[in-house]
């Protein structure tokens, strides 16, 4: 977890928190939190996934159908200590990664501004948004956006104006 100077918007706390298999979600993570600061914190499994795409594909695939929740290593943020959380996550099989499935449902997000933002080659957002909301009952989800995973590295002026659009731009200047 890095910790800026700048950790809020306006009065708000805020955390970037994201699972990246690729690097693709990362990079747009790192983005975001570049534009808005507060803290960036990645999930990682404590059991790696494979780096093979179709045996990652097919493990995605069967922990998704049987709503398995992979563990995580540690981590050292508490999202309670937060009013803003940006969710990152790849679009695996139409919805978020399973570890971010894990971090949602491991706490009570209940208040929290959630925004999503997910990386794909094709499918946008799926069913994320709709997936987040049913994990964090309480929270509010906000419009999210979806990064095709080969854009991500000239995505700024999109994430940009994502955020100018939500009125989170300007709070965070």
């Amino acid at each position: 977890m890095s910790n800026k100077s700048k950790k809020t918007i306006g009065s708000w706390n805020v955390l970037t928190v994201y699972f990246s298999h690729s690097g693709n979600t990362r990079e747009c993570a790192r983005q975001i939190n570049k534009m808005v600061g507060g803290d960036l914190l990645e999930l990682i499994p404590a059991r790696p996934y494979p780096q093979d795409y179709d045996t990652v594909v097919a493990q995605a695939k069967r922990e998704l159908q049987s709503r398995h929740r992979p563990e995580l290593k540690a981590t050292a943020a508490d999202p309670a200590d937060y009013d803003i959380i940006f969710v990152g996550s790849p679009n695996w099989w139409n919805t978020v990664a399973p570890p971010v499935m894990t971090f949602l449902a491991g706490h009570d997000l209940t208040d929290k501004a959630i925004f999503p933002f997910i990386t794909h080659e094709g499918t946008g957002l799926g069913r994320s948004a709709r997936d987040i909301a049913d994990l964090c009952p309480g929270a509010t989800v906000l419009d999210g956006i979806a990064i095709r995973g080969g854009e991500v590295n000239r995505a700024g002026g999109k994430l940009s104006e994502w955020l100018q659009k939500l009125g989170i731009a300007e709070a965070a200047d």
